[in-house]
């Protein structure tokens, strides 16, 4: 960033066909999220993800959104935010729990080896938008950044992308994913609880989203996501 403003970067970060997608307003509410961050610059230095990855969730074009799971907030673990919903880099170990939870119900759902590690981008560049409600949170503060304003923009992704008139399956866990609900119209959701090691099994194990996305695309004349994640030797 080479110490340039939130207020100018995160704009400038949205790639040209969702800002046309999600239109100008959208640009206005991210410098606005920017100007929040830059004014408290004692706490920006524990800003996470890391500013190149706020919006890494939307490397992918929204024409090839296949599927969208929703998050809450990113990890607040140092390095552990990776700029798309659960999802960690390669290198970090211990898994957070939740994450851990999300791959033993892949597992169990697809049948697929256990990965061995918990970075998720391979279902991103396969059209799965892993998003969370809040973009940023701090280092060792979970949820810090859920008054933010980050809502509104994620509010309206949801909403442009229900109105596009593409199909896609929307996985809400948890009571916070769920409030999107109202916004997404007629295409399929799947609810459960959250995959958090307090709500996992009063419905989130035993749930199978993965296997319920690709029936309601096939069902639908969609082709399905390859949810194949890498195992290391």
């Amino acid at each position: 960033m080479s110490g340039e403003k939130l207020e100018d970067f995160l704009p400038e970060q949205l790639p040209a066909r969702w800002a046309k997608l999600l239109g100008p307003e959208t640009l206005d509410i991210l410098a606005e999220l920017g100007r929040k961050l830059d004014a408290a610059p004692a706490t920006k230095v524990l800003l996470t993800p890391e500013p190149q990855k706020i919006l890494r969730a939307f490397s992918q074009p929204p024409e090839s959104v296949r599927a969208l799971i929703v998050g809450q907030d990113p990890y607040p673990g140092p390095s552990h935010a990776s700029g798309l919903a659960f999802s960690v880099e390669k290198n970090i170990h211990p898994l957070p729990p939740s994450l851990k939870n999300i791959l033993s119900e892949y597992t169990a759902d697809l049948g697929f080896p256990h990965p061995t590690q918990g970075d998720l981008s391979p279902w991103a560049e396969s059209g799965v938008l892993l998003l969370n409600r809040h973009l940023t949170t701090l280092i060792g503060s979970p949820g810090a950044h859920r008054s933010l304003g980050w809502a509104r923009f994620t509010d309206l992704v949801v909403t442009k992308l229900n109105e596009s008139q593409q199909f896609f399956v929307s996985v809400l866990w948890g009571r916070e994913a769920q409030e999107l609900r109202g916004l997404l119209g007629n295409n399929p959701v799947i609810e459960s609880a959250h995959p958090s090691p307090l709500s996992a099994r009063r419905g989130f194990f035993g749930s199978t989203p993965f296997s319920r996305i690709n029936r309601y695309r096939e069902e639908a004349g969609h082709t399905p996501v390859d949810w194949r994640l890498e195992v290391e030797d």
